[in-house]
């Protein structure tokens, strides 16, 4: 169990303040890669709270050391530890100490583990701070070149299976640039998934290892990527940005006609064709083969 000792308690309006009965839960954004980018006041809220959750003791610690912090009692805050850790951060709190969440780089919370607690913090009655910094997901998109009026994140794909193929198949037609992150070892796999269900021509941005020395911000279509990645080592977890799926066409009788033709001519079943048609324009498939039987007598 944790045991509060007198520091300072953290103030949305104010940053340090007066302690209170009460702690808070304070979201620290750190550096993606360059330390510079920590900022003056998550630099000031790391130096002065009771408790820093994070998901790597030695990579935070250095964070801190860089800064001068020392002291610090740290709790393990990642995907195995994650339940365990809330029940001891909400005891934290409820005993009057401010904690700091901190993942091993850029927003906790987003991709990274932290939305639990802060659901649990949330719910125990407790403030919870956002300190804004370093984010690869928002860096990518301002320097990517594509449309970012509107974004869709969809961060980290599932590994394998069923969820992550239906994963796949909806990206086809996200209407907005979608942003999705990936490890180094998975890079070409899902490149070539995004191939076979996205097509080769739609325009990617790939991005590693941002704000360090071999920052590489590279863009190209889906096919050239995967040109792209294997001519080189993939070092560093990849921010993908995905262009925006091509506007659909207004769906007419006589487009839907075509396409149900056009499947029956290639020698599909009239159950496939009206299979087939019913996905390309989300239509009920029992309607769709009730035509496709009539133009089948038609041919």
């Amino acid at each position: 169990r944790l045991h509060s000792h007198p520091r300072c308690r953290i103030s949305t309006r104010h940053g340090i303040g007066t302690r209170a009965m009460t702690g808070s839960l304070v979201l620290v954004a750190t550096p993606i890669g360059n330390l510079g980018d920590l900022t003056l006041r998550a630099t000031e809220t790391l130096s002065k709270v009771d408790v820093i959750a994070c998901e790597d003791t030695r990579r935070t610690g250095n964070l801190l050391r860089h800064i001068g912090a020392k002291d610090f009692r740290y709790v393990v805050v990642n995907e195995h530890t994650e339940y365990d850790a809330t029940n001891q951060i909400v005891d934290a709190l409820n005993n009057g100490d401010d904690v700091a969440l901190v993942s091993d780089a850029g927003t906790p919370g987003i991709s990274d583990p932290g939305s639990l607690l802060v659901q649990a913090v949330i719910e125990a009655g407790h403030q919870v701070v956002p300190i804004p910094g370093a984010s690869a997901a928002i860096s990518t998109l301002s320097v990517g070149g594509l449309d970012t009026r509107r974004f869709f994140f969809e961060g980290f794909l599932p590994r394998d299976g069923k969820e992550r193929t239906d994963r796949l198949a909806f990206l086809k037609s996200v209407p907005v640039t979608t942003v999705v992150y990936e490890a180094p070892h998975r890079i070409v796999q899902t490149l070539n998934e995004l191939q076979q269900n996205l097509g080769g021509e739609r325009r990617v941005v790939l991005a590693r290892e941002l704000t360090k020395i071999h920052e590489e911000i590279w863009r190209g279509s889906i096919s050239d990527a995967i040109e792209h990645i294997s001519n080189a080592e993939p070092i560093g977890e990849y921010v993908i940005l995905i262009e925006s799926a091509p506007p659909r066409p207004a769906v007419t009788e006589d487009l839907i006609d075509s396409a149900l033709k056009s499947a029956l001519v290639d020698g599909r079943s009239v159950k496939d064709a009206a299979n087939d048609v019913a996905d390309m324009f989300q239509l009920p498939k029992r309607d769709l083969y009730e035509r496709a039987l009539r133009l089948r007598g038609q041919l």
